[in-house]
């Protein structure tokens, strides 16, 4: 079958890239089967980059969720697109890099961040997989205005003759086995699931989808807090690697409780901590803008809520704090990989 069509209808201007994509709004639980019109199809939310691919008659462009084009970034799966995928197609899903058995956020910042004449031995060593879940397009044809259930079904019959690392998002209908997935798929890293409506038509730009993220709790070190140490804020999360303290994340806004009930466990820290005295109020610690940071001595050990979402060990989001563990040593917490 000829992947270029002479004289195939030119994609709309809207779908020609880059393309405005339909967002989802963040729920506390799965939602039920009825929740969306048509019911809920459960798709797994994946730790990786939204991507759409545009496929022409004779090229293939891959854009960012926010109008960035990234083939450069990305040429295998633009490549693999260009091989695999019909002229006239425009595909809507999540573009990830597999560690082993997990997903690797880090491994796509990698990407974002080299030079694109250097990209090269980053797609060697780590070659990347696109997982499509919607079908914005086909032959040319807009299907923004077909449900769901149709863009779907659409989407499988052309996913039946693709091979890696083009792939088909798994979804399903069945709450029980979204919940399943819910809980088995999070060791791979994978955030959670997405809820859509079945008889719902693609709207760019709006909140209709719903998405659930997956947390589990885990234990950090107290390595120091925003704020006062007798009322603190947020607190600042340590975990050893080759015995040095490392920041691996910082927690939510603490409630009074929880304030106070951190505060009476900590201590100030004394020479020799391995912190700065600022950190950063960006993912990671980073950013231009930074905020005071009180250390404190690693002594004491707190539960916290996280998701899946891990680059170089480090949390991507906000913990949630649980509660303080008087029963655990340091030597107890997980060590930072």
């Amino acid at each position: 079958m000829p992947l270029s069509v002479p004289g195939l209808p030119g994609l709309p201007p809207e779908l020609a890239g880059p393309v405005a994509v339909q967002l989802a709004k963040p729920v506390a639980a799965i939602p039920p089967a009825n929740a969306l019109p048509g019911g809920c199809l459960y798709e797994p939310k994946w730790d990786g980059y939204r991507l759409v691919v545009v496929r022409t008659g004779s090229s293939t462009r891959v854009w960012s969720k926010q109008g960035r084009d990234l083939t450069d970034r990305f040429p295998d799966v633009a490549a693999a697109a260009l091989a695999q995928v019909q002229a006239g197609t425009v595909l809507d899903g999540e573009v990830v890099i597999w560690n082993g058995a997990r997903l690797d956020f880090g491994l796509l910042q990698r990407r974002m961040v080299t030079a694109a004449g250097r990209i090269g031995p980053l797609v060697a060593a780590s070659p990347a997989s696109y997982v499509a879940f919607d079908l914005l397009a086909a032959g040319g044809e807009d299907l923004r205005g077909q449900r769901l259930s149709r863009r779907r079904a659409a989407l499988e019959a052309l996913a039946a003759h693709w091979a890696p690392p083009m792939q088909l998002s798994p979804a399903t209908r069945d709450p029980a086995e979204a919940r399943r997935w819910f809980d088995d798929f999070r060791p791979a890293g994978v955030e959670g699931l997405v809820a859509k409506g079945v008889g719902s038509r693609y709207a760019p730009g709006r909140r209709e989808w719903l998405k659930v993220k997956s947390w589990e709790s885990t234990e950090v070190v107290a390595g120091g807090v925003i704020g006062p140490i007798e009322r603190p804020s947020q607190l600042v999360a340590g975990r050893y690697r080759d015995g040095e303290l490392v920041v691996v994340g910082r927690t939510s806004p603490l409630n009074p409780q929880q304030s106070a009930e951190l505060a009476a466990v900590l201590t100030p820290a004394g020479p020799g901590h391995p912190w700065p005295e600022r950190i950063g109020t960006g993912a990671f610690g980073g950013g231009k803008l930074s905020v005071a940071l009180t250390r404190v001595e690693p002594t004491a050990v707190v539960e916290v809520s996280a998701d899946a979402a891990l680059q170089a060990g480090v949390f991507r989001h906000p913990l949630r704090f649980v509660r303080v563990r008087p029963d655990l040593e340091p030597g107890d917490v997980p060590p930072q990989v």
